[in-house]
């Protein structure tokens, strides 16, 4: 079973009902036994890193997502859930991550002024290297963002997908068991469901 972290931030439900038109089941939970029950871990989030991390944090999730994680039980963080994997970030503030993947979320400083922040809408994907995660995906295919900060990586080798936005805006990156996808797959047609399933089958 799939467990989906309901820590208060975020509209998770569509990320629930992503998983039920794929046909895998998945409970909405921030119990430490679900999470140690589950097959695989997704991360949702919306909203400010600062105060997802503080309800990690108040949740007692932080200690739990790093021990699962270190046992190799995969884990997919999406859009804000992605950025929680890095080490650091600078959104109104400088706040640790759950350093899972090296590197720091950091603000858009864009030089093109008919290209605005937040990214948002569709936009396309360029493949880096292959992955299982990849399986069935097409260099080109399209998926919806929604995000005004995006991630500096600290190693290219964790770069799997990017999208271009004036800058090269990393779109999906792994480092061992641990996956993000800064769009939103449950918003991405059947690019987004592809990929969801992907994740889920990485252990089949």
């Amino acid at each position: 079973m799939i467990c989906i972290i309901d820590y208060g931030v975020g509209n998770i439900k569509s990320v629930q009902n992503a998983f039920d038109r794929l046909g895998y089941e998945s409970k909405l939970s921030c119990r430490k036994e679900d999470i140690e029950a589950c097959s695989h871990i997704v991360l949702p989030g919306v909203g400010a890193f600062r105060d997802a991390v503080a309800n990690l944090q108040k949740s007692g999730l932080v200690d739990c997502l790093t021990e699962n994680v270190q046992r190799g039980k995969p884990l997919l963080g999406i859009c804000l859930g992605m950025q929680l994997l890095f080490t650091k970030s600078y959104e109104d503030g400088v706040y640790d991550g759950l350093d899972f993947i090296q590197g720091e979320i950091v603000p858009f400083q864009l030089q093109d002024a008919e290209k605005k922040v937040p990214h948002m809408g569709w936009n396309e994907l360029v493949c880096h290297r292959e992955n299982p995660i990849c399986r069935g995906v097409v260099e080109g295919e399209q998926v919806y963002f929604v995000h005004s900060y995006y991630a500096q990586m600290a190693n290219d080798a964790d770069l799997i997908y990017s999208a271009e936005y004036e800058i090269d805006v990393p779109a999906v990156v792994n480092h061992g068991n641990v996956y993000g996808m800064q769009f939103h797959p449950e918003k991405s047609s059947q690019t987004g469901e592809q990929l969801l399933k992907n994740f889920v089958e990485l252990i089949k």
